[in-house]
């Protein structure tokens, strides 16, 4: 099942519990299907917040992505091997190379630039799966809609893991119209834009 394939059934769930509209928050793989949905139908999606947005070039080919992972690996807390390694044993070694090579393939900052909806990315600056901050800066700043991108300091890929909390203030601000002010934003998350205009950070 590729992406596409996986949006489809994101949006049957939707049906089947008879939500509208939603805010669709992805990370990581996650964030792909969540842009997928947003664009085949934006009516769907009242906001879109992407954590951990990896794929496209900054990840091909896939070789390279494979040592990124490693990398993150090395930087993300020993305590995530019994949360992760399961899932990944139980989904297949096969089944994850086919979809990782799925998010390589995926341009997710350049579909997030045309991203119908307004959008929150929530990178982690450690994290060797995205590019350089001045690339989402560029990015971000190419966008017509509401693009707002927070930079967690410290955390690499697994922004949801090891900053739990700052993730949920993060986009609860977000979500509240609030991520703009200094006591909205909770400690060691920078933004890079807000309201199409470049924060400090």
């Amino acid at each position: 099942m590729g992406i596409p394939a996986l949006a489809e059934a994101l949006m049957a769930i939707l049906d089947a519990l008879g939500i509208r509209k939603a805010v669709l928050v992805g990370n990581s793989m996650g964030c792909p299907v969540a842009l997928e949905v947003a664009h085949a139908a934006p009516e769907r999606v009242h906001r879109l917040v992407l954590v951990s947005p990896a794929g496209g070039a900054q990840n091909r080919p896939l070789s390279r992505a494979l040592g990124q992972l490693v990398l993150d690996g090395l930087r993300e807390s020993p305590r995530m091997l019994p949360v992760a390694v399961p899932d990944y044993v139980r989904f297949g070694p096969l089944n994850g190379l086919r979809l990782f090579r799925e998010l390589t393939l995926f341009p997710s900052l350049e579909r997030l630039v045309r991203a119908p909806t307004p959008t929150l990315a929530v990178l982690g600056r450690r994290d060797p799966l995205m590019p350089s901050p001045s690339r989402v800066r560029e990015v971000a700043r190419q966008s017509a809609q509401l693009v707002v991108v927070a930079i967690v300091d410290q955390a690499a890929h697994a922004v949801n893991f090891s900053h739990p909390l700052e993730l949920a203030a993060t986009v609860e601000a977000w979500l509240d119209d609030k991520l703009g002010s200094d006591a909205a934003l909770p400690k060691g998350v920078q933004l890079f834009q807000v309201h199409g205009e470049d924060a400090e950070g």
